[in-house]
């Protein structure tokens, strides 16, 4: 840190932090896609405390944005969660500009576990995670239940109504300029099924397993609220249960902890209202759409430049994750894998498998061992994108052979090729001339994310959720 910050901050804590006297030291902590968060140990009237602060990257003063309110309003929404009986810390102090230390906000630092992995599986939370769904489901009707008017947030949030989510999302997918056959029959499922609704709530907008704090007591805080609007209170259900937030538990709907009846139990009996599941349906469909095309967006920033890094890629081939979870909530059935190639079956010396291996192995073995941190966190993406490379050398032939063979006879265009088939596939489910009732189109999108997901993420739950159907 420098001087000048150190001082400015010590400044702040002592003339605007009730009973501060002085500033020990102050940490930068990991984490945090969007903003910079600091563990400050401070001197008081009653011995040394600990404080966190939330601040803008390179300490900037940022003009609140449509989806983006900006630090000062995050600080405001926590004050009237807080007000409305939502675990929340404390907000001690919301900087200004004459601070001199950007946009930010100083609150109580709180104990507890934040990491969605480490709260569906330490065995310290198991006694919290049994009540955990109905928890969150009251603490959502509490969230939504907040005086807009009242609470001033009408004045610093914007409206966003689930017609303008799909065709942004959708949007933002198209401008990527590549044929994703299974986006595009969610894109319209979604446009078919917005909900009819005119209910205009405070929404979180990112409620979910790794945003809320936990403890052996249950839920100690509501985090990142950078992201709240105005719009459907159903799109907090949906979001946790998005299996992307799940961690790996994808048996327990709710964060990988939870079941539905349990969360809209919880929400229910705070609120008075019943749940619609049909509209918790839709945004969770909404949620893995989202993803989906979040992920082509971490390709796409890797083609642009300037952030080439080996993670970028790797993050854009699990768009297949999303785009199965969305087959299978939607359009689920029996599917069948191709079988891959014996790579071994080769007789050059080296073969090519045998090269990727050995990079992979050195990467996993030698480069993760001696170092730590970011780059050891980097070996290990480096290593998997290798097992994909391998992967798609057994299977990606065969799987792509097949996808043409489906889409030529959906498409009765017998000597096009796989590029062609799939952008007219694209262009027929976007302009409405192909049914998303279509049978054959169903088999062939869930066969096709299926085999792909196989190749990308052979591990992920709903590669599990997809082939159980088989065995029904």
């Amino acid at each position: 840190m420098s001087d000048d910050f150190t001082k400015r901050l010590r400044s702040v804590v002592k003339n605007h932090v009730p009973d501060c006297t002085d500033l020990i030291s102050v940490d930068r902590l990991s984490g945090g896609a969007s903003q910079e968060t600091y563990r400050l140990k401070v001197d008081t009237t009653h011995g040394p405390q600990l404080l966190a602060m939330r601040r803008a990257p390179g300490g900037l003063h940022n003009e609140p944005v449509v989806g983006h309110p900006g630090l000062a309003a995050e600080a405001l929404l926590m004050r009237a969660a807080a007000a409305a009986g939502v675990p929340e810390p404390q907000v001690h102090y919301v900087l200004e500009v004459a601070d001199g230390l950007g946009d930010g906000f100083i609150m109580q630092w709180l104990e507890g576990e934040a990491l969605g992995a480490r709260i569906v599986k330490s065995p310290d939370l198991a006694g919290v995670r049994e009540n955990l769904a109905f928890e969150c489901g009251q603490i959502l009707a509490r969230i939504h239940a907040i005086d807009l008017s009242d609470s001033g947030l009408d004045k610093v949030l914007s409206p966003q109504p689930p017609s303008d989510y799909v065709e942004q999302t959708w949007e933002r997918y198209r401008a990527f300029n590549t044929p994703q056959p299974m986006i595009d029959y969610v894109g319209r499922w979604l446009k078919d099924n917005l909900p009819q609704t005119a209910e205009q709530k405070l929404v979180h907008n990112d409620f979910r397993n790794g945003n809320v704090m936990v403890s052996t007591e249950g839920v100690v805080a509501v985090l990142d609220w950078e992201v709240a609007h105005i719009g459907d209170p159903m799109r907090d259900l949906g979001w946790i249960c998005t299996n992307s937030w799940r961690f790996g538990r994808s048996d327990l709907p709710v964060g990988g902890f939870g079941r539905y009846e349990d969360l809209f139990a919880g929400y229910e009996s705070v609120s008075g209202e019943a749940v619609n599941p049909q509209r918790v349906k839709f945004w969770e469909v909404f949620g893995s759409f989202w993803w989906a095309v979040g992920c082509l967006g971490m390709a796409e920033h890797y083609r642009s430049g300037p952030d080439k890094t080996v993670e970028r890629p790797g993050i854009g081939r699990r768009s297949s994750e999303c785009q199965v979870d969305c087959a299978n909530l939607l359009i689920p059935g029996p599917v069948q894998l191709v079988e891959g190639l014996d790579l071994t079956a080769s007789d050059e010396m080296p073969r090519l498998d045998e090269l990727l291996i050995s990079v992979r192995d050195y990467l996993r073995n030698d480069v993760m061992a001696a170092t730590q941190g970011r780059l050891n966190f980097m070996s290990r993406v480096a290593a998997n994108s290798l097992d994909i490379v391998l992967r798609d050398l057994a299977s990606g032939e065969r799987h792509r052979d097949a996808e043409t063979a489906r889409l030529r006879t959906l498409l009765n265009a017998p000597d096009a090729s796989l590029s062609d088939l799939r952008w007219r596939l694209v262009k027929g489910l976007r302009g409405g001339e192909i049914a998303l009732s279509d049978v054959d189109l169903q088999t062939h999108l869930r066969t096709t994310v299926v085999n792909q997901l196989a190749i990308d993420q052979p591990v992920y739950s709903g590669l599990k959720n997809a082939l159980s159907f088989n065995a029904a």
